[in-house]
């Protein structure tokens, strides 16, 4: 058995038993292809707390409140497979790649995360191989089955963002982040920003223009349309709003996917400067 280091320096066994992702097999014909890279808080047995308070685990420097449950709400509502982690992104970032200098965060949002200071490359490398690397390798898994069936996914994965972000407010109820590929991106701010009640963002509150990312790694690179959807977890937060959020949204994009243009490879590169080394 692997060993790593807790927070004090005592040697600790690696649980290699944890699963690093579940999936919602859903109807590989569907044509949509949801995915949750923040899905849950936890992290596996051998590494404790990371040397972290258990409130630490409630903030979104942990997870995407919420998003699991949107997910689950989407993936039900359309029939469609999802892929979601299981383990938190302060163990490794699924949404980073490989080389990114934040995979693994020392300080995030103001918390020191004392498991992680001494990480070395062959922890770097075991949290990659273990958590990682197998989440997206189910991510191509499920992507090949629907290519299997004769359907060009569309991939849309879903995140959440704070309310509040070093003292200032944030005015989107969603965001729409994408890079260059508008194939998703557009006819849904679009379609969003019908509803007067709704201020949506577009690249906002971030740009999806992030190297390497899971939207690059898995869409941009394969020319598959591609969306990530932000949603303010406020809004998330509890059932009853992850399940209005999912009735919201699941009209949308059920329309969507009936255009054809949204089933066909199609590479568009990338604003982020990213160069696929494959």
């Amino acid at each position: 058995m692997d060993m790593v280091s807790d927070a004090a320096g005592g040697a600790i066994g690696e649980d290699e038993t944890f699963h690093p992702f579940a999936t919602i097999e859903g109807n590989p014909a569907q044509g949509i292809i949801f995915l949750c890279d923040h899905a849950e808080n936890r992290l596996p047995p051998a590494y404790g707390t990371l040397g972290l308070p258990p409130g630490e685990f409630r903030r979104h420097i942990a997870y995407d409140p919420g998003a699991r449950a949107v997910t689950h709400g989407l993936a039900q509502r359309l029939g469609s497979p999802a892929v979601l982690t299981t383990f938190s992104r302060l163990l490794i970032d699924p949404n980073r790649g490989d080389d990114d200098p934040t995979l693994i965060m020392r300080i995030s949002d103001g918390a020191v995360i004392p498991g992680n200071h001494r990480v070395d490359a062959a922890e770097r490398a075991r949290r990659l191989a273990l958590y990682h690397a197998p989440y997206h390798a189910e991510v191509d898994r499920v992507i090949e089955r629907s290519l299997a069936v004769g359907t060009v996914p569309i991939l849309v994965s879903v995140h959440s963002f704070t309310p509040v972000w070093r003292g200032r407010g944030r005015p989107w109820q969603i965001g729409i982040l994408w890079d260059a590929d508008p194939r998703v991106a557009k006819p849904m701010v679009e379609a969003l920003a019908a509803d007067p009640d709704l201020v949506v963002g577009d690249n906002e509150p971030y740009s999806g223009a992030l190297i390497r990312d899971s939207m690059y790694r898995h869409g941009t690179r394969r020319g598959l349309a591609h969306g990530l959807i932000e949603l303010r977890q406020d809004l998330i937060s509890d059932d009853r709003g992850a399940e209005e959020w999912a009735d919201r949204l699941a009209p949308v994009l059920a329309a969507l996917n009936t255009e054809p243009d949204l089933h066909v490879i199609r590479h568009y590169g990338s604003r982020s400067g990213a160069v696929d080394p494959i």
